[in-house]
């Protein structure tokens, strides 16, 4: 069998069409209203809690996405910040209307410092902050002023797909990308390979991109070879 490069460590970008909400409705409902003009969101002078919200859930279940969809929706006037980033990229100018940080739990203390300023000065002179992390505010193991600020705003949980859902989110992606897959390939996928969407979503472009390099429709045996290539290049 000819061995073809894979890449599933790549994303692809998320918008909010994208997104299946599953239970997360009331979450992706409030996220969507503070995609506002940036003139509203940086200029806006309010001590209001409803400008920080923090997201928390296990690792794969899509805090990461729901960041990524809303960066591409504001486009240059949002600011993803993730935890390995440096300190000036938690300076604050009214040029950014939303920041976002992900997994604002594995920061180290520093970042911890710069991200606990920039809540203060987002309170101050306006702009939302989002952030992201695995427990709620009250467990986290952190600097205690940051982990007070990030429990003053609205918290959400945010809840894994349904095995249906999952297989609905996949469906339509597939259609969005014009691809023919069996119900039979995407159940085989859930149940045999790793179940966290994003996991998913790459096997998904891969098999994609299999299918076509291979000038082979897509079927069970088809993502077999695929699942088996990647366990031999790992």
């Amino acid at each position: 069998m000819k061995q073809i490069p894979l890449d599933l460590s790549a994303d692809r970008p998320q918008s909010f069409e994208t997104i299946i909400a599953g239970r997360n409705q009331e979450l992706l409902q409030r996220l969507q209203q503070l995609l506002v003009g940036p003139d509203r969101a940086s200029h806006t002078v309010s001590a209001s809690t409803d400008r920080f919200l923090y997201l928390w859930a296990e690792s794969g279940v899509g805090k990461s996405s729901l960041l990524q969809a809303i960066a591409r929706e504001v486009g240059q006037h949002a600011r993803l910040i993730g935890a390995s980033a440096a300190e000036p990229e938690f300076d604050y100018t009214t040029q950014v209307s939303h920041y976002l940080i992900d997994d604002v739990d594995q920061l180290p203390e520093p970042t911890q410092v710069a991200a606990f300023n920039l809540f203060n000065q987002i309170r101050e002179q306006g702009g939302w902050l989002i952030s992201t992390g695995k427990l709620p505010p009250t467990r986290l193991e952190m600097r205690e002023d940051l982990r007070t600020r990030l429990g003053w705003g609205l918290i959400y949980q945010v809840h894994d797909l349904s095995d249906d859902e999952k297989i609905a989110a996949l469906l339509h992606a597939a259609l969005a990308r014009g691809m023919e897959v069996p119900l039979g390939v995407l159940q085989y996928m859930l149940t045999h390979y790793r179940r966290d969407m994003p996991s998913l979503s790459r096997m998904l472009d891969a098999l994609d991109r299999y299918s076509l390099a291979t000038k082979r429709a897509i079927t069970l045996p088809l993502l077999r070879e695929l699942i088996q290539q990647e366990s031999e290049q790992q």
